[in-house]
């Protein structure tokens, strides 16, 4: 006697956020979801919140106060409140990305490595002067001249914009930014050395 077949799983997706409707609290804007979720998926929604919507008046915001305290809900590890006043203050510096995917906001520093090919020539790259406000075109110039030789913007391996210097400067750059735009503190400044990052300053 064969083995039974076993029957496929049926997934109720999100008409809004696409989703597995389970998983919509973790998406990109849970918000928009709420209204959804009620009509087509009421059991899988908090049986509060259900409640709260079926006793007619008041219900949106009741249905706010639960995901407020939906989204309130976490892991503590029993430590003070002091660490949970901070964890709240993180979400300003946190940017959402479609998929509800999390970026979090830059560090501003300046990043100069020096890359040498073909055993003899080299070029010193300069990331990160965009985050002080710097415009790239401007600042490949400015390079250019002061120590007489190529400078260009290009596209790094990562998709972003950084300053390609024909030669070795390594030795004056840090003074010549520094000098030239006075919103790039010393400190914000880091040598790539051995794969490793070490402060200018």
């Amino acid at each position: 006697m064969a083995a039974e077949k076993p029957a496929p799983v049926r997934v109720l997706y999100c008409g809004v956020c696409g989703l597995p409707a389970e998983y919509c609290e973790f998406g990109p804007d849970f918000e928009r979801c709420k209204p959804w979720l009620r009509a087509h998926a009421p059991g899988v929604y908090p049986d509060d919140l259900v409640a709260a919507s079926s006793s007619g008046g008041g219900g949106d915001k009741d249905v706010d106060k639960v995901g407020e305290r939906l989204q309130g809900v976490g892991i503590s590890d029993g430590s003070t409140s002091a660490a949970g006043d901070a964890s709240a203050s993180k979400p300003d510096e946190v940017k959402r990305l479609p998929g509800g995917k999390l970026k979090k906001k830059e560090k501003q520093e300046v990043v100069i490595e020096k890359i040498v090919r073909n055993k003899r020539k080299c070029v010193t790259v300069v990331k990160g002067l965009e985050l002080f406000g710097v415009k790239l075109s401007d600042a490949s110039k400015k390079l250019g001249k002061k120590f007489a030789t190529g400078a260009s913007v290009v596209k790094g391996p990562t998709e972003k914009e950084q300053i390609d210097v024909q030669g070795d400067i390594s030795y004056d750059i840090v003074e010549f930014i520094t000098d030239t735009w006075p919103d790039v503190p010393e400190s914000a400044i880091f040598f790539i050395e051995d794969g490793r990052k070490v402060p200018a300053a």
